[in-house]
């Protein structure tokens, strides 16, 4: 019965944190995303000849923002995969 109870815990801990990294990594990466878009529009206003690069350093901002966003992603589907396990 012991042990029933600690695997309970065990995959609730599991569901838990999964739960916990994708919720905090989609907030931090909104929260980012949406500073650098004002920060971009920022600058395009105060130079607009410079728009064009702006823009593509923007863009490759907004990837490696993505890009930690997927990384917990997978990290939480690994906890998932270890929850079914």
């Amino acid at each position: 019965m012991i042990s029933t109870m600690l695997a309970i815990e065990t995959t609730a801990f599991y569901a838990i944190a999964a739960a916990a990294i994708m919720a905090g990594a989609a907030i931090a990466g909104v929260l980012a995303m949406a500073k650098v878009i004002t920060k971009a529009l920022d600058s395009s206003a105060r130079q607009p000849e410079m728009d064009s690069k702006i823009k593509s350093t923007m863009i490759l901002g907004m990837v490696f923002i993505e890009t930690v966003v997927i990384y917990a992603l997978v990290v939480a589907i690994l906890l998932s995969i270890k929850l079914l396990g």
